[in-house]
């Protein structure tokens, strides 16, 4: 695997938030940096992804539901200063949507600072969660490696705005609404006759079903259909599934979408964040779409 050093002559950074989810092979080759989540315990406070495993989160929920919150000032500060001490003056920060994290607003404000030390940051709000806010991410390090330049690449990230779509089943929406990210009328929902919903962000980067079914089986169907329905949009897409927890059938749902939709290009990347897992619980299963321009 390719090392993140071969891109320090290039011309900017990626910043982006560990609920983006981008993939590791994304993190070890490209100059992505991180900044951490935080999930609350009573007693105790961990860094998403670097202190605590998603597998840890769902192991304790039955003892208790822990909260979450944004990054610290302090792992902000770092990984500016990190992207800073490799040779950087110029960033493209990618956030999950501001609608439903802080965590977009607290990067405006500590790049301003940044700013009058002569760091340039464009900042862009995916509307969007989890894989479907890293998916811009991933094709903000595919335009670095082809050259393109920092202006560039913004201007074809603008362009591409909207071109995520995530879709995810979930056994309940009681994560949710006790997160308060979906309303009691809506997490109600789940509670009728064993109906599934199909969650998606909105164009304003909010939580909206986008569907529903009765079992987690037909719920997956119908996500894959509309999947299918996003993509044919364009000729090629790029599809991630995503998961919570301890689920079956991952395998033959990527053959599904295969089968289905052909000309896309179609992965699995495993767990969301344990930030994420602690707002939808275990039992998620997600497709998020990326279209190809």
């Amino acid at each position: 695997m390719e090392n993140k050093s071969l891109f320090r002559n290039k011309e900017f950074a990626i910043l982006v938030d560990s609920c983006c989810d981008v993939p590791d092979e994304y993190l070890s080759k490209y100059p992505i940096y991180v900044v951490p989540l935080i999930i609350n315990y009573k007693n105790a406070a961990y860094k998403d992804r670097i202190d605590i495993s998603p597998e840890k989160i769902y192991e304790n929920m039955s003892k208790e539901v822990p909260t979450t919150s944004l990054p610290s000032y302090e792992d902000v500060n770092n990984a500016f200063e990190n992207i800073i001490r490799d040779g950087y003056k110029k960033i493209i920060a990618i956030h999950i949507s501001s609608n439903l994290s802080g965590t977009f607003n607290l990067i405006r404000l500590i790049s301003e600072e940044y700013l009058q030390k002569g760091i340039q940051t464009f900042l862009f709000d995916t509307k969007n969660i989890a894989i479907g806010s890293g998916m811009y991410a991933m094709a903000a390090a595919r335009y670095l490696e082809e050259g393109k330049s920092y202006e560039d690449t913004i201007q074809q990230i603008e362009k591409e705005r909207g071109n995520s779509k995530l879709f995810f089943c979930v056994e309940t929406l009681e994560y949710l609404r006790k997160g308060g990210r979906i309303g009691r009328v809506a997490s109600m929902l789940g509670t009728v006759l064993g109906v599934k919903p199909i969650i998606s962000c909105d164009e304003n980067g909010t939580y909206y079903i986008a569907g529903k079914d009765r079992g987690m089986n037909k719920c997956v169907t119908k996500a894959i259909q509309m999947s299918k329905e996003f993509s044919d949009k364009v000729d090629q897409a790029e599809i991630i599934i995503m998961y919570s927890g301890q689920v079956s059938g991952i395998d033959k749902i990527k053959e599904k979408i295969e089968h289905l939709i052909p000309k896309s290009k179609v992965s699995i990347n495993g767990q969301i964040s344990p930030v994420l897992g602690v707002h939808v619980g275990p039992g998620l299963i997600g497709i998020a779409i990326y279209l190809k321009s």
